[in-house]
């Protein structure tokens, strides 16, 4: 009874953790990409006016830029949050706008290859999934207002996330010449559309915690299912152990029985055989057959046994001496048994009671046989029927 308790109680608490389970089930949400190809193409406007940090946001007189696409970047971004791009631009200094300080008077195309290790700071903000600010640094040679120079580069910037696949991407960088003689430093703004693939996905914060969580749910159901099999084994063992009990205990009542069944039956066996050995045997004359008036006397104490014991079976084997043949022995032997039961069958013994064998000189009870002499009396010790019992 206690471990159906048990085992109702433990079903209550399993099925609550499978409710709360569903409710804290991972989703879509909760899954973000942790590496991947970037490819992007957009706008770039360029800023070299000669004082980068001042009139930032001086569209008009400042900024250059082309009515077209003029971006296109590749990059492949890691796990750990490194990423490696490689950018291409294209620009005009366009007539009017200041370059380094002065006043530009024709159109001069802008070129820019950029190469950048870039690093996700949502690694140490917090994933959020569609929002990715970074930073990054990095080399390049532009060719600028009819001058060819290396750059170091330092850019910050930002995507957010359409989707797993589609984006937008923000981004200004600082571009500062390896030839101070001959080139201004400048600022490049980029503005575009991104496209991720060959995407690997892994779990947000929040996914990795739902996921901790479903996995102490999963471990409490299976201590749940545990302590529900050990309950039922535990019941089932000490049924088995109640049904085994109960079948030695019938067992043992059974062998009991038995055994006093055969204690009476062998005390019952050894009363009659004493009884039977009691009368003693039928003796005959010297070649015959005949019973005496005291034989027969024992062969109606003998009848009153067997009708006191319905159940009884005895055998009767008859006997004679040694004198004669072997053959007139055994057929004298044959007679004497038929006398015996002929005499028994008249007292109303039936003969399915009687089990019988003719010995003839087979079975002498002393030495005389054919070479010793014996006196008369000795002889006539052979001459006999005797009783046994074989089933009471």
């Amino acid at each position: 009874m206690k471990a159906i308790k048990l085992s109702l109680l433990v079903a209550v608490l399993f099925s609550t953790q499978i409710n709360w389970a569903q409710d804290v089930q991972l989703t879509k949400k909760d899954s973000i990409v942790v590496s991947s190809w970037i490819f992007g193409v957009g706008f770039n406007a360029v800023d070299d006016a000669g004082s980068e940090f001042e009139n930032v946001f001086n569209f008009s007189d400042n900024w250059n830029a082309v009515p077209f696409p003029s971006r296109i970047s590749i990059g492949r971004y890691f796990k750990s949050g490194v990423g490696l791009e490689a950018v291409g631009t294209y620009n005009t200094y366009k007539e009017g706008k200041t370059i380094d300080g002065q006043l530009n008077t024709e159109d001069i195309d802008y070129y820019a290859l950029d190469l950048r290790v870039n690093y996700d700071l949502n690694k140490i903000l917090g994933e959020t999934g569609f929002f990715d600010p970074y930073v990054g640094i990095g080399v390049g040679y532009t060719d600028a207002n009819n001058q060819g120079r290396g750059t170091y580069n330092a850019s910050v910037g930002f995507r957010t996330w359409i989707s797993d696949r589609w984006g937008l991407d923000f981004s200004s960088t600082g571009k500062w010449t390896m030839n101070s003689e001959n080139s201004t430093n400048h600022i490049q703004h980029a503005a575009g559309a991104v496209y991720r693939f060959d995407i690997e996905k892994g779990l947000s914060a929040k996914g990795l915690e739902k996921l901790a969580l479903l996995e102490e749910i999963e471990k409490e159901q299976q201590r749940v299912q545990d302590s529900i099999a050990a309950a039922n084994q535990a019941e089932r063992e000490a049924r088995e152990l109640a049904e085994r009990l109960k079948r030695e205990e019938e067992a043992a009542k059974l062998v009991a029985l038995e055994k006093e069944r055969l204690e009476k039956e062998n005390s019952k066996r050894s009363l009659i055989e004493q009884e039977i050995k009691a009368l003693g045997f039928v003796y005959f004359d010297l070649n015959s057959s005949y019973l005496s008036k005291k034989d027969k006397e024992l062969l109606d104490k003998l009848s009153e046994i067997l009708t006191d014991n319905p159940t009884l079976i005895i055998k009767i084997s008859s006997h004679t001496d040694s004198r004669g043949t072997d053959k007139y022995n055994l057929w004298l032997s044959e007679r004497r048994l038929d006398r015996t039961l002929s005499y028994l069958s008249e007292k109303g013994v039936p003969s399915d009671r009687i089990q019988s064998e003719a010995k003839g000189e087979a079975n002498l009870t002393n030495e005389c046989n054919n070479v010793t002499p014996c006196s008369e009396e000795k002889h006539k010790q052979n001459r006999r029927s005797e009783f046994s019992v074989v089933k009471t």
